[in-house]
């Protein structure tokens, strides 16, 4: 039961938020859920499958222009939604096969690589809208009920980072979670022992891709519009940051990283268009901070805040037991 208290607290926390924000700070709460539906998936990438991706974005592009085309060619929405993960997840197999026969920094090139590709494509795509972007999304409907408002679509996003939670707890709690362990801990003990390396690297990295989906799909249908620059590399970085922050392979690593860094970028940027300030002040501070977070948690948090946090309070509790 105390493992369970602080995901209760949680789920209540973010059930009673909505109402009580207003304007653009309930529109930070919703990219926020959004932020730690990608960060789940990359989270898991990184910490157990052991894979770096800096392309994470590019997944959150194809969701979001996913859903966007289906509805904008009349379909319902709703289909559009349900397709964006599987879109996600299925481009990520087809790129995977060969880019995760790499390691370390080149597979990290790589998936930049991919995402510098993919957006140079739509943005020559007159069919996704090209440089100008893809307009006229409708708002998301499901039979008949229509998310009109910012408080609905932010209850719809933290239910969808409660179904990323699930889905992934329940993945790293099975027998193929203690094989993606095994597998964060070294390859070639996991394929030594029985370990289908090479398959559940794909997995893992097409069940990251779908988190990125849906939270894209999400976007597409709050915003109404799409353009490559609303998925530039930036966003990439901030995803690795704040997985790095949070703890990788940690579920709680991803709601904390995620809530640290939006929250700090939100208050940068409040900072940067104070009056007197330079017009690239806001884009210099969030590089400058990125650099100076990543060097601290590096140095004195090199797993994290969350396994920072939680072996703290286990040697408090073996200390006080004693």
């Amino acid at each position: 039961m105390s493992r369970r208290v602080p995901a209760v607290a949680v789920a209540v926390g973010a059930l009673a938020l909505p109402p009580l924000l207003s304007g653009s700070h309930l529109t930070v709460y919703i990219l926020l859920g959004l932020a730690v539906m990608v960060t789940v998936g990359l989270s898991l990438l990184m910490g157990y499958a052991g894979q770096i991706s800096l392309g994470q974005a590019s997944f959150y592009a194809i969701g979001g222009y996913t859903a966007g085309l289906l509805s904008v060619h009349s379909l319902p929405p709703v289909l559009g939604l349900l397709a964006a993960p599987l879109v996600s997840a299925a481009f990520a197999v087809v790129v995977g096969v060969p880019l995760l026969r790499l390691r370390g920094h080149h597979l990290a090139f790589a998936t930049l690589a991919m995402q510098l590709i993919l957006l140079s494509l739509v943005a020559r795509a007159d069919w996704a809208g090209g440089a100008i972007g893809l307009q006229g999304i409708p708002r998301l409907s499901v039979g008949g009920y229509e998310f009109a408002d910012d408080i609905s679509y932010a209850y719809l996003v933290w239910v969808a980072v409660a179904l990323t939670l699930l889905v992934a707890r329940n993945i790293v709690a099975s027998r193929p979670g203690r094989g993606l362990r095994a597998l964060a801990s070294s390859e070639t003990a996991a394929a030594a022992s029985g370990v289908p390396v090479g398959r559940y690297r794909l997995t893992v990295f097409a069940l990251s891709a779908a988190f990125a989906g849906l939270a894209g799909g999400i976007y597409a249908f709050y915003l109404g519009y799409l353009a490559p620059g609303s998925f530039p590399v930036l966003l990439s970085i901030e995803y690795v940051v704040m997985a790095v922050v949070g703890g990788l392979g940690t579920l709680w690593g991803a709601l904390v990283g995620a809530t640290a860094i939006i929250l700090l970028v939100q208050v940068l940027n409040t900072l940067g268009t104070q009056p007197g300030m330079p017009g690239y002040a806001p884009t210099v501070l969030s590089y400058a901070v990125y650099a100076v977070l990543l060097v601290l948690v590096v140095v004195f948090l090199p797993h994290g805040i969350v396994p920072a946090v939680r072996d703290r309070l286990t040697r408090r509790a073996s200390s006080g037991t004693g």
